[in-house]
């Protein structure tokens, strides 16, 4: 890999240098061909058990300078000054043919000077399900960090009972937080900061030329709605929006207790730990919101000298979310109608009857058109079609574009993360080649669209650690 690591050359009391934990008999389970050509890596006449090595921190390819990342981040609304990586390495970071710039990171390769009395290890289920989930993301659209390998290290790690152990190979832009900021700005550590706002604008916002810690708060928050208001149009929750799990790259991170809804509910919870539905599907909004007014406090000091000012300039930032947010997530429920925002009341009726109903929220919209779903509504549908001159064949056929048929079920993930755990990598590997094209029908992988019989239904998801 061609590695050029600069978060590395960043001031020491940024990170901790690491080395991985030593392992049995790694196993690979799964290695991302395609995605390791996007990132110039010569797998080429590598064999499963040198791929394996590699992908549990047994063998250290040239170049990388493993670190685990300081940050610290409100956890369900409570502060945590110090995080950091527990359980993950940063291997290094690679430059690709085209000049992008990816994290390679190694999650559940043993301990660190952040794992707060853990034992940096990761269950073999977690890995499969980022897996998984990750790479789903991306086919449905979503900006997401991606999935470059799996693997078994043969060691058991003790949980609520004793499981097998697995280290996850993670992809992303970046692993910059708004809790790596926090972190700092809880220290009163200005300079620090301000490398950071530099160091990141450089990164991930280059079009802002001046350094501006109000326009890189403006465009962040505008990668956020976006984001967000993807996850709800797909029934996305992500179960954990905690600061630290909030990447300033505008990537989707950490699938732990997350899922996508079968039945359509507002409130959905599915994190075993979100015991009062912080981060319900519909509250999703209102705590980006939160989010963002943590940021802007530790922006304060890198906006204006004078403290009041800076206050009211990002106080003015901070104001319109609410409405941005209301007004992209209209645009993106309304496409999936094939109508515009203007058309935000139908999409009202349609979510209203599948709560009431309790109807699965995928297979809802993508069954639009054939009068089976909701005939009524289909009624009104079709004449507010006619009133924006639309055709309704047209509509139909153009909205399986942006409607799946495939996500990444919650039974399904539990089949397959079941099967690992026995040796079984069957429904892992259909799931990540269904998956990969989620709009289109497959016929031999039809089973893979079905909502959840009463006895497969998944009730909570758990954080991976």
């Amino acid at each position: 890999m061609n590695f050029d690591n600069t978060y590395k050359r960043l001031p020491e009391h940024f990170y901790s240098e690491e080395k991985p934990g030593q392992f049995s008999k790694p196993t690979l389970l799964g290695f991302n061909k395609e995605l390791a050509k996007e990132l110039g890596f010569d797998f080429e006449g590598k064999s499963d058990d040198q791929l394996a090595q590699i992908f549990s921190g047994q063998e250290i390819l040239d170049g990388s300078e493993p670190i685990s990342q300081a940050y610290a981040g409100h956890q369900f609304g409570n502060f945590v000054p110090q995080l950091g990586d527990g359980r993950a390495l940063l291997l290094g970071e690679v430059v690709n043919t085209t000049g992008a710039r990816f994290d390679i990171q190694l999650k559940g390769s043993g301990p660190t000077a952040f794992s707060r009395g853990g034992d940096g290890f990761s269950a073999l289920g977690p890995v499969i399900r980022e897996y998984i989930l990750s790479e789903a993301m991306t086919s449905l659209g979503v900006a997401a960090t991606r999935a470059l390998a799996a693997v078994a290290t043969g060691d058991d790690v003790q949980r609520e009972t004793v499981m097998p152990g697995g280290v996850f190979t993670r992809v992303a832009d970046s692993h910059i937080r708004i809790g790596t900021f926090q972190y700092f700005a809880s220290r009163v550590d200005i300079d620090a900061l301000k490398t950071l706002l530099d160091y990141t604008i450089k990164r991930h916002y280059p079009e802002i030329e001046d350094g501006s810690a109000i326009l890189f708060f403006r465009a962040f928050i505008k990668r956020q709605i976006s984001l967000v208001t993807q996850w709800m149009s797909i029934g996305f929750i992500h179960g954990v929006m905690n600061t630290d799990n909030m990447a300033i790259s505008g990537e989707t991170i950490d699938f732990g207790p997350c899922a996508f809804m079968d039945k359509f509910h507002n409130l959905k919870v599915f994190s075993s730990i979100d015991r009062n539905g912080r981060y319900a599907y519909s509250n999703q909004g209102p705590v980006l919101a939160w989010n963002m007014a943590r940021l802007a406090d530790c922006l304060i000091p890198l906006v204006d000298d004078d403290e009041d000012k800076a206050i009211e300039m990002l106080t003015e930032e901070l104001a319109p979310i609410s409405d941005q947010f209301t007004e992209k997530l209209n645009e993106r429920m309304t496409a999936k109608l094939g109508l515009t925002s203007d058309d935000a009341d139908l999409v009202d009726t349609f979510l209203s009857h599948l709560e009431k109903e309790e109807l699965d929220f995928t297979l809802s919209f993508r069954a639009l058109g054939d009068g089976s779903t909701f005939p009524e509504f289909e009624k009104e549908w079709k004449a507010r079609l006619n009133e924006r001159e639309l055709d309704f064949d047209e509509t139909v056929e153009s909205i399986k574009k942006i409607n799946p048929l495939y996500i990444p079920r919650n039974h399904q993930v539990e089949r397959a993360i079941q099967g690992a755990l026995v040796g079984d990598l069957t429904v892992f590997h259909e799931m990540n080649r269904v998956l990969k094209n989620p709009f289109e029908f497959q016929e031999d992988l039809e089973s893979y669209s079905l909502e959840p019989k009463p006895e497969e239904v998944v009730c909570a998801t758990f954080c991976g650690t």
